[in-house]
């Protein structure tokens, strides 16, 4: 049987962009020991021409399981996996921490369901309405135009994790309960899924009421993060404000010619 064999078709069943569902099928070779501790992964031209995906595809799935220490590369030889991976995954995820990468539009349900990891909500507000004159600004649309406002607590595996915020223009959404535990699934299934943002992060300390919300003290450590993502036509589909635990959470930007 060869490594692609061992990894398995994509699933078409499953939503989110290629790279993460590669990702998730690969992870799951591994955890399931079908690929083996010091086995060599197939090479990305290989999996290119197995999967119909483009190479930048291929390399955004295999950088996320390097970032996670699943897979390590070794010069001139390859991509195998990491000696150390499923004795760490057998000990589970919960409580590490959790890298975000600016430089990958991926949603936190993406972003923890890759990782092996259950995402939640604790919904704090789903509803929509009227846009308020602040919003008709940001978002460039007009007085008394229709919005939808999400707030949430965001759980990975029944923890904790961030306090999130968004507002969607009315136009994206035919309703804010088509919204379950991932937006931008809901969003591309309105084809309406964002292609680029603009981020802007501080580092600042909980609030009390934000803390209480996520079991935490008054004061610890908080990454704010505002996001602006836009379509491929310049409209903006999202603005969202996120309150991430500084203890669980390590942000991470890439840079590099691809």
């Amino acid at each position: 049987m060869s490594a692609l064999d061992t990894i398995g078709p994509l699933r078409e069943s499953e939503t989110g962009p290629r790279y993460m569902r590669l990702q998730r099928l690969i992870r799951e070779a591994i955890d399931k020991q079908r690929i083996t501790i010091g086995s060599a992964l197939p090479t990305e031209r290989e999996l290119v021409e197995e999967y119909g995906v483009s190479r930048v595809t291929v390399r955004k799935a295999i950088d996320g399981l390097v970032e996670e220490g699943m897979l390590e590369r070794r010069q001139g030889a390859g991509t195998f996996v990491a000696a150390s991976s499923q004795a760490e995954r057998q000990h589970g995820d919960r409580g590490q921490r959790v890298e975000k990468s600016f430089s990958i539009m991926s949603s936190f349900s993406e972003d923890m369901t890759a990782r092996g990891r259950k995402p939640s909500n604790v919904w704090i507000d789903r509803s929509e309405g009227a846009v308020t004159p602040d919003e008709a600004m940001l978002l460039g649309l007009s007085p008394g135009s229709r919005i939808l406002r999400f707030s949430r607590i965001r759980c990975a595996d029944g923890e904790t994790m961030a306090i999130e915020h968004a507002v969607v223009p009315g136009w994206a959404l035919p309703s804010p309960d088509v919204v379950g535990d991932s937006l931008y699934a809901a969003l591309e299934g309105q084809g309406h899924r964002p292609v680029r943002a603009l981020q802007r992060l501080r580092s600042v300390g909980f609030s009390p009421e934000h803390a209480e919300m996520l079991g935490i003290s008054a004061g610890d450590p908080c990454l704010a993060i505002e996001r602006r993502a836009f379509l491929p036509d310049g409209r903006m589909v999202e603005a969202t404000s996120c309150f991430y635990r500084g203890d669980a959470y390590d942000l991470v930007v890439e840079q590099g010619d691809y």
